[in-house]
């Protein structure tokens, strides 16, 4: 049975890392916006800035994803719990068909 809240293992390493780094850049990309926003800046350059943001998150998901297939789903198929797996992957899945 997998735990609540997910399996114990961790993400991998090189996942981690990528993650990680993506997210200081996309730290940096919205104190940007929020800057030109501030400033004033013309409408098409924020929402331009704003649509660079909302594809660097899209990449950072895509990593977890890739971890979580290659870890917990990998897991999950291995303890009998297909029902679940497939339960969570057309969540996600229906989500991001929604944004």
């Amino acid at each position: 049975m997998i735990p609540t809240g997910g399996i114990v293992k961790t993400m991998q390493k090189e996942i981690k890392k990528k993650a990680l780094r993506r997210l200081k850049i996309i730290k940096g990309q919205l104190n940007g916006l929020e800057k030109m926003v501030e400033d004033e800046k013309y409408c098409i350059d924020i929402i331009t800035q704003s649509s660079a943001v909302k594809q660097a998150l899209s990449s950072m998901e895509d990593l977890v994803l890739e971890n979580h297939l290659a870890t917990h789903a990998e897991e999950q198929l291995k303890t009998g719990e297909r029902r679940k797996l497939t339960a969570e992957i057309l969540k996600i899945y229906r989500r991001s068909k929604k944004l």
